[in-house]
């Protein structure tokens, strides 16, 4: 009989997808609309040099000639613009994830912790149509709490007492140490992490690493 773990908690871009270049046509259509001074001005290098960082800090490093005064007009509609442009446009899947997550949740109670704005993880839902997956979910949008603690306040809400945290950035591993889970490398994503944490290169091998991983 398999020993598992009580539940696998997700990020999101850089684990379950790859939405930059729709970040950047959405980012570049509000900024000719609210400062076209800056439009086209966002670039995918940029974003996904930016990936797992909260967005106002993302807005700051990109644009750092924005004036104080206009910065949180900007901000809002940069936030309001993308959940519509990505719910509609969606972003790219990395491959095996729509059949692996239906897997993984025979198995398992599946979540998602992001460091995004409010309506970002529903917006990725209503793109895939796979949020029947997923039991739980939580943002800083929605908290104004670092990925740690929503890590923390996810295993509190349901009740998880031993549960994996998958994620591709350093930000993400240290979310994990700082909520005390263990943690597994989209290695396939965006960031680096040391090379001694367990790491996946395609995210079908996670039932596999998941059970290989599952405490005693």
């Amino acid at each position: 009989m398999w020993k598992l773990f009580d539940g696998l908690i997700f990020d999101l871009d850089g684990t379950l997808w790859d939405s930059a270049d729709t970040v950047c046509r959405s980012w570049n259509l509000t900024l000719e609309r609210l400062a076209p001074e800056f439009a086209g001005r966002i670039t995918r290098s940029g974003i996904e040099g930016c990936m797992g960082m909260l967005m106002d800090d993302i807005l700051r490093r990109l644009l750092p000639e924005l004036r104080e005064d206009r910065f949180s007009a900007v901000l809002d509609g940069i936030l309001t613009d993308e959940n519509a442009y990505v719910a509609e446009h969606g972003g790219v899947l990395y491959p095996h994830v729509p059949e692996t997550l239906a897997l993984l949740a025979a198995r398992y109670p599946l979540f998602i912790v992001s460091n995004c704005q409010d309506g970002y993880i529903e917006a990725f839902f209503q793109a895939h149509g796979l949020g029947g997956y997923f039991t739980d979910y939580e943002d800083p949008g929605r908290t104004g709490k670092p990925k740690g603690d929503n890590i923390r306040l996810v295993m509190e809400r349901n009740g998880l007492k031993q549960p994996l945290y998958i994620g591709d950035t350093q930000g993400d591993w240290n979310a994990a140490c700082q909520a005390g889970v263990p943690f597994l490398h989209a290695a396939y994503g965006f960031g680096r992490v040391p090379e001694h944490l367990p790491a996946v290169q395609d995210f079908a091998e996670l039932p596999a690493a998941a059970e290989a991983l599952s405490p005693p």
